[in-house]
């Protein structure tokens, strides 16, 4: 390592940012947000610079003793420190290596706080606080937490660590607030057996006693304390190298190999990502961590990334060749965060966005680029429609919400984060140009390194880069919620067509929406031409523009990188669904999508969107059908237990069948990369339809399968499996419980669990549920778990009924975060009024605001399906009778 390069590498641990910038080579700019103005719990007085900070977890008793150094800055003399902890015992707790400076400590559980008083006020500057504690290991994924996996030798266990947003605070005592960056510098004592795996390399080794060791590892640079992480099992690593950095897929003993594909996309992404933010990841080391349990995400702790390892590893020989797509995706995601979160972090998570929207438009990206085949922005179309419906009701918020409390920062991992951040900023690259806007990420990058951030430093950055007013535009679609709606009207005059255009605010089942406005970036032309013809910024006045002859098609939103929704007039809806099959596959996808929002917010007939279906018939997209298929299900979820869903399934089968016959059940030589996912979506899709062959066909693959695996290839086997589940009588079930228990990995272990959660059999559904309060099923999957067997297996009122019977056993096996946000959502398979006035009247979801947040937006939508099957099914039917 260069001398300069250490010396910054010491320079970080010992906290000093400003410098150690300069040696990397950019200047550091003063952040806009104020430090001692930053929203948090914690006074501003006394400040980390760096934490030592030693473990001996017992993972038998779950308890984890501790202790810690804890480098503090006094900024003005005080007899009182607060810090956060939660289920923490506190030692003693002294200053400066002084038992004269013992501090008496107050625990405040509802702030999740401990405060420490001195006998003598602490003078201003530098003083070492050493603090004895016990914490406890928990059982479900907050804080350091056990987890339990099957292997050939028997049950093992191993513990990891998820602290996002606000739990090193149940490891630790810790300033565990974004703005609060310190280094941090652990020793952890573990099994002698295990390797043990934290933010940075270890730099030492040594025995304690004959079975255990104390792994020693470097200081962090000033990191916040959310992305601190410690892992440790029996594991192995695979080892790779990029520009000089580490890189590692760290695995349970034996699956190493299928981290390959992911050390090999983890390679090319942090030289791709070292390019385009001009700065050099900054850490020695980045190790991928593989967790068995559940089927979950992942978190971006700096240099030590967490993954379920369904999301992580492949395995050619039982894995879909489509799991890559998933695998590079979120490893694009969370690589991203080690600049875009890590490296500079949000002040508050009030700017949460600034993390997750711009990692996941980063994921798309650079997807993009190393998988052009995979279409990624095509492919993905669904979660910006997704969050387009969720933003057009009246309990959506803006992409920058003010955030009081923790819980409310749990409430805002959501699609308008994650899913309008990302499409937010893909129309903000487009409008900027993708030079500039990189510009001024570099910008940005370099002026905020290892310190904390607000949009608006984002915003200043981009503006210096591009000359724009940026902020003007962004606060727009930052700062206030909602979905801007274009409607557009063609007019012929002296032969030449005229688009006159204006904007409103989309809204659904909002009777008195806030009126809203937005500089509207609308991209329109030829639905046949590859670019725009025109790109305009529509205000509140309106404009109108003439594109061309009269009687030609014209599409707003061309290419659909907008974040606005279309209304058009019946004629040129018409020349447009007469136009479908000269369109990109994206411009279908948003015209289809378009139309059923406009049903849903009662500005258009279902007959409109049922055209545009009509017109896709010969369409073999994937894309296409994943959005016409979204409705589908959505309609079919809303008819159940109503008259009208049997022929509603059948005009479906009907509808589909004829594209899934062009496609067939066996892949062809030279096939694209799509059609294997097009494949299995219409076979899930057709039989959960009902559609008799193709459940004949099904049933007699699975039995291929079970007399030889290989008989199925791994592309099929999720969509087959399903329906075994689906339609399994008890034999079959306990034939898919079998396989589920000698799974060799948790992506096929989950595979056939939730097989079982979609049984369609209630006696079947029960002995599911059952499962989920025993430790068969990982805790990390006994939600998913208990969902599906509300939504696939069509057993709400089970699913309800077990939670509510069994909620103080699941919430003391699960945690805070079942107790306060689980039943909401699964509320949300209902479609009547009572179970929206029971969800109001259930106390645990309403004890913190950011439970009462999503209890709020589970009730809002509970009653939407409710309305809308008074209100439009009628018509729904009606149609589908006469077709």
């Amino acid at each position: 390592m260069p001398w300069y390069r250490k010396l910054r590498s010491l320079l970080l641990a010992a906290g000093v940012s400003m410098l150690a910038s300069w040696l990397a080579g950019g200047a550091v700019a003063e952040p806009t947000f104020s430090f001692p103005e930053t929203p948090g719990k914690l006074p501003k007085t006394v400040v980390p610079t760096h934490y030592a900070i030693e473990l001996a977890p017992d993972l038998q008793a779950l308890a984890l003793p501790g202790s810690e150094t804890i480098d503090i800055e006094v900024r003005e003399p005080t007899s009182r420190l607060v810090l956060n902890a939660v289920g923490i015992t506190f030692g003693q707790v002294v200053v400066d290596d002084d038992p004269d400076t013992a501090a008496d400590v107050t625990l405040d559980a509802a702030s999740e706080t401990a405060t420490l008083s001195f006998h003598d006020a602490l003078k201003a500057g530098a003083h070492r606080l050493h603090v004895a504690f016990n914490a406890r290991i928990n059982r479900f994924g907050r804080g350091l937490f056990v987890v339990d996996y099957p292997t050939d030798q028997g049950q093992r266990r191993m513990i990891s660590s998820h602290l996002e947003p606000a739990d090193a605070r149940r490891i630790f005592p810790s300033f565990d607030e974004p703005a609060f960056k310190a280094s941090f510098e652990l020793a952890v004592t573990v099994p002698k057996a295990f390797l043990a795996v934290s933010n940075m390399p270890a730099t030492g080794e040594e025995p304690v006693g004959d079975t255990a060791k104390r792994v020693a590892f470097a200081p962090t640079p000033r990191m916040s304390s959310y992305l601190f992480v410690l892992t440790a099992g029996d594991m192995e690593r695979l080892d790779g190298d990029a520009d000089g950095v580490s890189i590692g897929v760290v695995t349970t003993l034996g699956k190493r190999q299928n981290g390959r594909f992911a050390l090999d996309s983890a390679i090319a992404l942090l030289k791709y990502y070292n390019e385009y933010f001009g700065i050099r990841y900054p850490l020695p080391k980045l190790d991928l961590i593989a967790l068995p349990g559940g089927s979950g995400g992942a978190m971006e702790n700096w240099g030590g990334i967490t993954f379920f390892e369904s999301r992580l590893l492949f395995d050619p020989a039982s894995s879909a060749p489509a799991l890559q797509r998933g695998i590079f995706s979120i490893l694009a995601h969370e690589m991203a965060h080690q600049w875009f979160g890590d490296l500079v972090t949000m002040a508050w998570w009030d700017n949460l966005w600034l993390n997750e929207g711009f990692a996941s438009w980063m994921d798309a990206k650079s997807t993009e680029h190393f998988h052009p085949d995979w279409q990624a922005w095509l492919n993905i179309a669904g979660a910006k429609q997704s969050a387009m419906s969720d933003d057009a009701r009246r309990t959506t918020h803006p992409i920058q919400q003010p955030v009081a409390h923790e819980s409310e920062a749990m409430a805002l991992f959501d699609g308008i984060t994650y899913s309008k951040g990302q499409a937010f900023i893909r129309m903000l690259e487009s409008f900027l140009g993708a030079d500039t806007f990189r510009d001024g990420i570099r910008r940005y990058m370099g002026d905020h390194a290892y310190s904390n951030t607000t949009t608006a430093d984002l915003w200043r950055a981009l503006e210096a880069a591009s000359g724009k007013p940026v902020a003007t535009i962004a606060a727009a679609y930052t700062e206030q919620p909602g979905v801007p709606l274009v409607v557009g009207a063609t007019v012929c005059r002296d032969g030449r067509q005229r688009i006159v255009m204006k904007s409103e605010r989309f809204a659904v089942h909002d009777p008195n929406p806030m009126p809203l406005q937005w500089p509207v970036p609308v991209a329109l032309g030829r639905p046949a031409t590859a670019a725009p013809k025109d790109v305009i910024l529509l205000d509140r006045a309106g404009t109108e523009i003439d594109v061309g002859p009269c009687g030609e098609p014209v599409k707003l939103n061309l290419g659909d990188v907008g974040y606005y929704r279309v209304q058009y007039d019946p004629a040129t809806l018409a020349r447009l669904t007469r136009s479908m099959a000269s369109m990109a596959p994206a411009d279908r996808v948003n015209l289809i999508a378009d139309s059923w929002a406009m049903v849903e917010a009662g500005r258009a007939a279902p007959s409109a969107f049922f055209g545009l279906v009509a017109a896709v018939a010969g369409d073999d997209d994937r894309a296409v059908w994943d959005q016409v298929l979204r409705v589908l299900g959505r309609l079919d979820h809303l008819e159940r237990g109503r008259p009208g869903r049997d022929a509603f399934q059948a005009w479906v089968r009907a509808t589909v069948r004829p594209v899934f016959d062009r496609v067939g059940w066996d892949a062809t030589p030279g096939e694209d990369g799509d059609r294997p996912l097009l494949r299995s979506r219409l076979i899930r899709a057709l039989g959960d339809f009902g559609d008799a062959g193709i459940l004949a066909e099904a049933k007699r693959r699975f039995a291929a399968f079970l007399a030889s695996p290989a008989s199925v290839p791994p592309a099929l086997r999720d969509a087959i499996v399903h329906l075994a589940g689906r339609t399994a009588d008890r034999a079959t079930y306990e034939v898919l419980m079998t396989l589920s228990r000698q799974a060799a990995s948790t992506e096929e272990r989950m595979r056939y669990y939730y097989a079982l959660a979609a049984a369609r059999d209630p006696q079947l559904a029960e002995s599911t549920l059952r499962l989920a309060l025993t430790d068969e099923v990982p805790t990390s999957a006994v939600s998913g778990l208990i969902s599906t067997v509300a939504s696939s297996g069509e057993h709400a009122d089970l699913a309800y009924g077990f939670v509510r019977t069994n909620f103080s056993v699941l919430s003391d096996r699960l945690g805070p975060s079942f107790r306060n946000y689980f039943l909401s959502n699964l509320m949300m398979t209902f479609s009547d009024r009572e179970h929206a006035a029971e969800l109001r009247s259930f106390a645990p979801v309403q004890e913190t605001s950011g439970g009462r947040m999503i209890a709020a937006r589970a009730e809002e939508s509970i009653l939407l399906d409710a309305d809308f099957c008074a209100e439009k099914l009628p018509a729904i039917d009606a149609w589908i009778a006469g077709h």
